[in-house]
C-alpha cells in the first residue's frame, strides 16, 4: 500500500516535471480532478470485474486501524471428503464465521437445492486474497455465506455489491462495527449498493449526507434476505 501510494506520486511528479521541461507549463498545483489526466483511468473497477465475473466470489467490507478497505472472498469446490480448506491468513474468529456459513448452508441445503450428497464427495476452499495481510474477526460472515450460495448454485453476485455482517448458525444477521469505515471505502471504489445489518442503520448518520445520496443501502435481518438481494436471477 505504501510503496504504491509512493510510485504513483512519483508518476505524478515525473508528469508535470515533464511538462515544465517542455515549456508547456511554469508550475503546477495537482487538483483531485487532475490526478486521471497524468495517471490514466481508474483501474480498480476494471480489476473488480475481473475478479467477481464468476458464481463464488463476493465483496465484503473490512475495518483497519488506518480505515475501511474491500475484502474479496473467493470459493471453490473439488472433489474430495466433506473438508472445508480456509487459507489467506485468517484468525480463528473469521475462522469460525466461515464454518457457521457451511453449517447453515448444510442445513438448508434442499432450500438452496444442492444435493444431499455433495458435502460428502466435495471440499471446499475458501481464500481471502493478500494473504500476506492477517484478517480477523465475524463481519465477513454474510459475505463468506453469500461466496458459498453463489458457487454452490452458480448463480453470480451483482456487480457493484458489498456487505459486511456477523452471521449466526439461523442465519441470522448480527451488527458489527466500524461502519462509517466500510461505507466510504466502498463509496471510494465506485461500490453502488451496500447490505447491511438492521441493527446498524443508526451508524449511517455518520456517514457523509453525499455519500450517502450517492449509494443504495439495503438493511437485513437474516440470511435469506442478503441471499435474495446480492444473488442475480436466473435468466
Amino acid at each position: 500500500g505504501g510503496r504504491n501510494l509512493e510510485r504513483e506520486i512519483a508518476s505524478l511528479c515525473r508528469g508535470v516535471a515533464s511538462q515544465i521541461a517542455e515549456g508547456t507549463i511554469k508550475k503546477a498545483t495537482i487538483a483531485r480532478k487532475d490526478v486521471q489526466k497524468y495517471l490514466g483511468p481508474v483501474r480498480i473497477t476494471e480489476e473488480r470485474a475481473a475478479r467477481i465475473g464468476k458464481p463464488g466470489v463476493a465483496i465484503g467490507l473490512a475495518w483497519t486501524p488506518t480505515g475501511g478497505d474491500l475484502l474479496f472472498i473467493e470459493a471453490t469446490a473439488m472433489k474430495g471428503k466433506g473438508n472445508l480448506i480456509l487459507t489467506g491468513h485468517l484468525g480463528d474468529v473469521m475462522k469460525e464465521s466461515a464454518n457457521a456459513a457451511l453449517s447453515f448452508i448444510r442445513a438448508n441445503a434442499v432450500t438452496f437445492g444442492i444435493g444431499e450428497d455433495f458435502f460428502e464427495k466435495q471440499d471446499i476452499h475458501i481464500h481471502v486474497p493478500a494473504g500476506a495481510i492477517p484478517k480477523d474477526g465475524p463481519s465477513a460472515g454474510v459475505t463468506i455465506l453469500t461466496a458459498l450460495v453463489s458457487l454452490l448454485t452458480g448463480k453470480k453476485i451483482k456487480k457493484d455489491l458489498a456487505m459486511t455482517g456477523e452471521i449466526t448458525l439461523r442465519g441470522l444477521v448480527l451488527p458489527v462495527g466500524g461502519i462509517k469505515e466500510k461505507v466510504l471505502a466502498a463509496h471510494r471504489a465506485g461500490i453502488k449498493t451496500i447490505i447491511l445489518p438492521q441493527w446498524n442503520k443508526k451508524d449511517l448518520s455518520d456517514v457523509p449526507p453525499k455519500v450517502r445520496k450517492e449509494v443504495t443501502f439495503h438493511f437485513v435481518e437474516e440470511m435469506l434476505e442478503v441471499l435474495k438481494l446480492a444473488l442475480e436471477k436466473e435468466k
